[in-house]
């Protein structure tokens, strides 16, 4: 395996990013960059791809497989300014049974560079990180992938992580009849949920993903 695979690799592992997220990235099919490291196809990464995966992970274009030429652009490591940390918290949101919420006190983060988080419409975002659990929302989310959320965006429809109780859980929002909401699984295996508005505090919206492959 080249270098430049190779470096690819444990970059997406030090993130907790997928290659088919990735992929998705740089604006490819989700088996482009997966391609590339097992089967060397393409050969090297395009020019634009390349520097899109640099800015992402702050590293030179040169861990990317880029001549060291000093005549070739090179992206410099983005400064402390020009990082965003989001706070990783000893939360699971369950997507199954429901998982019971710890005390948020954050044990970690994951570092964006601040272009990269304006370029997915996440500046400004009030984010935090959690780990998904069980498979009610696979394929679309996976047990194990972390999860971001954005606390200022708790309206409307779409996936959101949810308060039952003492109780997590990641469903897709939906409304139901006045004064009701529904809960709703990718999973077909598990049913709707329907609840009074009342019953739940909506967390925020989940805003974007990252797993193994």
């Amino acid at each position: 395996m080249s270098d430049a695979r190779q470096r690819l690799l444990e970059l997406a592992r030090e993130r907790g990013a997928s290659l088919a997220g990735l992929s998705h990235l740089i604006g490819r099919n989700p088996t482009y960059l997966q391609q590339f490291v097992r089967k060397g196809s393409p050969r090297k990464l395009e020019e634009r791809d390349r520097r899109t995966l640099a800015e992402f992970f702050g590293v030179p274009e040169s861990d990317l497989g880029a001549p060291e030429d000093k005549s070739y652009p090179q992206v410099s490591a983005p400064v402390r300014g020009d990082w965003i940390e989001v706070p990783r918290l000893s939360l699971d949101a369950s997507a199954g049974s429901g998982a019971l919420g710890a005390r948020e006190i954050p044990f970690d983060a994951f570092r964006f560079s601040r272009r990269w988080l304006r370029e997915m419409g996440l500046e400004g975002a009030d984010l935090t990180a959690i780990r998904v659990e069980g498979d009610s929302m696979e394929p679309l989310l996976r047990s194990g992938d972390e999860i971001f959320v954005d606390r200022h965006k708790r309206g409307g429809e779409g996936i959101h992580v949810v308060r039952i109780g003492d109780a997590l859980h990641v469903k897709r929002l939906q409304a139901a009849a006045p004064g009701r909401v529904k809960l709703v699984s990718e999973n077909e295996a598990y049913p709707p949920i329907d609840l009074a508005r009342e019953e739940i505090e909506v967390i925020g919206r989940v805003v974007w993903k990252g797993g193994r492959v």
